[in-house]
């Protein structure tokens, strides 16, 4: 009976203690505290993504510049290339009117006297003017002109003589002194024809060498120098094999 008691004793208590634990209130969490912490999160979320946003433009901003100014030097490059193309053709063009017109000169030559084709030439056209105030190429155009238009042969030696001597650096040098000797040729003063054409051989990446180099074989084929004519001849057919003034020299040798 002692023994029934005091187990309904137990009972009694552990009923006691599990009701004082189940009327125990339930723990609360601080929901506004993690409500503001959650909204700071997102304001620094959208902070760091509008930050990202500018850097972003920003860098497009440039891109797009940079873009636009390579764009405008591509566009000067072009215009200035398509003006470069223009000047080259232009020249080509006056140096082959400048051949035929050496060329006329030297039928001129085979049909009289140098003397009176000198005489002829004063004649026929007025003293060319040559301006030292010009610039370089300025006063290369206007010794070319003497030739081509105003047929002032006298007057594109003297021009082309001040040339050399206003510009000796000028990289129509080598050109000058070609013409200056075609033009000595064709009215056979051989002794200054030599000179020029020797300058122009001087030049080792001038485009009129080779045909310099001919010239100089025909002034000493001219003055029974066959030695010495050949010997230019084969040192344009050795050093511009594949040239048309090679195939000329071979034509002599």
């Amino acid at each position: 009976m002692f023994s029934n008691l005091k187990r309904v004793i137990t009972l009694t208590l552990l009923a006691s203690a599990a009701g004082s634990v189940l009327a125990a209130p339930a723990p609360v969490s601080d929901l506004s505290g993690s409500n503001a912490a959650s909204t700071r999160s997102s304001s620094n979320d959208v902070q760091r993504l509008e930050k990202m946003l500018e850097t972003r433009n920003r860098v497009q901003i440039r891109m797009q510049q940079q873009v636009d100014e390579m764009a405008l030097e591509i566009s000067e490059l072009r215009g200035q290339l398509e003006k470069n193309n223009y000047d080259m053709q232009q020249m080509l063009k006056r140096q082959r009117e400048l051949f035929i017109e050496l060329d006329k000169v030297r039928g001129q030559v085979s049909a009289a006297p140098a003397a009176a084709i000198s005489d002829n030439i004063t004649n026929e056209s007025p003293q060319g003017t040559y301006s030292t105030n010009a610039n370089e190429q300025t006063a290369y155009q206007n010794a070319v002109d003497l030739i081509l238009k105003e047929r002032d042969y006298n007057g594109a030696i003297a021009a082309f003589q001040k040339f050399q001597t206003d510009f000796p650096d000028s990289t129509f040098a080598p050109n000058s002194h070609y013409w200056l000797g075609q033009l000595y040729f064709a009215k056979k003063q051989d002794k200054e024809a030599v000179k020029s054409f020797a300058a122009v051989v001087s030049y080792k990446d001038s485009n009129k060498r080779a045909d310099a180099l001919v010239k100089l074989g025909d002034i000493a084929s001219r003055n029974n120098n066959a030695a010495q004519a050949k010997k230019y001849y084969q040192q344009v057919v050795n050093e511009y094999p594949d040239s048309a003034s090679a195939k000329l020299a071979k034509e002599h040798l």
